[in-house]
């Protein structure tokens, strides 16, 4: 003979039937969230595009590398400032050639140094957006004057 368990009643379960807490309303409050940045002088990442390019935020600015190296750092802060514009990464030794492809080109002043790898086309000469997509044209036929793989990415030399 098969015994069966009596079933009791779902009330008379350790007074489950009364609720040992209060439910409150959930209000949630609007997140406030921070509005994104505009991207400064997006019309270089268009047109570099084809390499596809990851961005980071430096120096509250936003650098741009193109697979290991970082060849630009666009800036545009909100007060006029000289070093506002595209900044191009290169080396001293290359200064002198690129300053032929572009005039107004000039070692940024932020760092306190009278000559920087970092060369600016500023964003307010007269041929600024000309001149930053010629740069781009430069980086996207992988002229070695801009561009560099930063010191913390450089693979170690074998001793």
């Amino acid at each position: 003979m098969i015994r069966m368990a009596k079933l009791r009643p779902k009330t008379a379960r350790a007074g489950l039937d009364k609720a040992p807490f209060h439910l409150k309303p959930l209000h949630l409050e609007p997140l406030h969230l921070k509005p994104h940045k505009t991207i400064p002088h997006e019309f270089v990442l268009d047109a570099i595009a084809s390499l596809s390019p990851t961005t980071r935020p430096m120096f509250g600015c936003l650098a741009v590398y193109v697979e290991e190296k970082i060849v630009l750092i666009l800036r545009e802060k909100a007060e006029a400032h000289p070093d506002n514009g595209v900044w191009l990464a290169t080396t001293l030794d290359h200064h002198d050639s690129l300053r032929r492809d572009f005039p107004n080109m000039r070692s940024i002043a932020v760092f306190g140094k009278d000559v920087t790898g970092w060369q600016v086309l500023p964003s307010d000469a007269a041929d600024f957006e000309e001149a930053a997509l010629r740069a781009c044209e430069l980086i996207v036929a992988r002229d070695p004057r801009i561009g560099k793989v930063p010191a913390g990415r450089r693979k170690r030399r074998a001793k």
